[in-house]
């Protein structure tokens, strides 16, 4: 019961009130989380509380910048353990919804997850984003593309902003103030198609951690040479 209360008043503190089914699947989303870290590395953060805040609630403050009551398609690149995608979806459940990342192990995990929890509407799928962003069933196809992955925007840019519709949005979760690295990432932005629309820093409820969401949107088609071949945009940034 300590639990529940705990997580109810964290996601109360983002206007989210949690039906019992929802607080439910969270809880058991952490002990499936805690369970398969201890075989595999999916998160030094393992302390329930730190788990609540640092992953579940951080995920769900995307709602400070998007409209996430809509119909829309979500991709997820880099999702690791399944953040911020699986809670997104446990609580809005008619996004549809696809998480990548390019551990296979990690998307065994999800697919556990997905089956546990009752999902529907959520794939988990194996891959390098620079692989996928080239085949036709995945480019340009999402309506928002989103990302926790620990990687300079430059890169993250060349990774996300391929795979969304025009008119849609890129939406890149950092922390702390990113000025300067949103500086040096305008070039990036450009050559993608993108454009900066919005850069919204807050601090997490009941804590003293900065985040900052980066919001880039779609104006026009990537050009076909990007993504570039797997590796590049980590190791040379636009």
């Amino acid at each position: 019961m300590e639990r529940e209360t705990y997580l109810e008043r964290a996601f109360r503190n983002i206007d989210i009130a949690l039906t019992e089914d929802q607080t439910r699947q969270f809880l058991r989303y952490y002990k499936l989380l805690t369970e398969w870290n201890q075989v595999m590395n999916l998160t030094a953060i393992t302390e329930y509380e730190d788990v609540v805040l640092k992953h579940f609630v951080d995920s769900l403050t995307l709602c400070r910048v998007c409209d996430l009551t809509l119909d829309k398609k979500l991709l997820d690149v880099g999702t690791g353990a399944g953040f911020p995608g699986i809670p997104l979806k446990i609580i809005f459940p008619q996004l549809e919804i696809t998480l990548l990342d390019s551990l296979n192990k990690r998307v065994k995990f999800l697919d556990y997850v997905i089956d546990e929890l009752e999902l529907d509407a959520v794939v988990a799928v194996h891959g390098r984003a620079e692989d996928l962003a080239r085949k036709e069933e995945y480019r340009e196809q999402f309506d928002l593309c989103v990302s926790r992955a620990v990687a300079n925007l430059a890169s993250l840019s060349e990774y996300c902003i391929p795979f969304v519709k025009i008119g849609g949005m890129f939406v890149a979760y950092k922390s702390g103030s990113s000025e300067e690295e949103i500086g040096k990432s305008q070039r990036a932005i450009s050559l993608l198609s993108g454009r900066l629309k919005k850069v919204e820093e807050f601090t997490l409820p009941d804590s003293d951690i900065s985040r900052c969401f980066v919001m880039v949107e779609k104006v026009k088609e990537t050009k076909g040479k990007y993504p570039r071949k797997a590796g590049m945009p980590g190791k040379d940034p636009l």
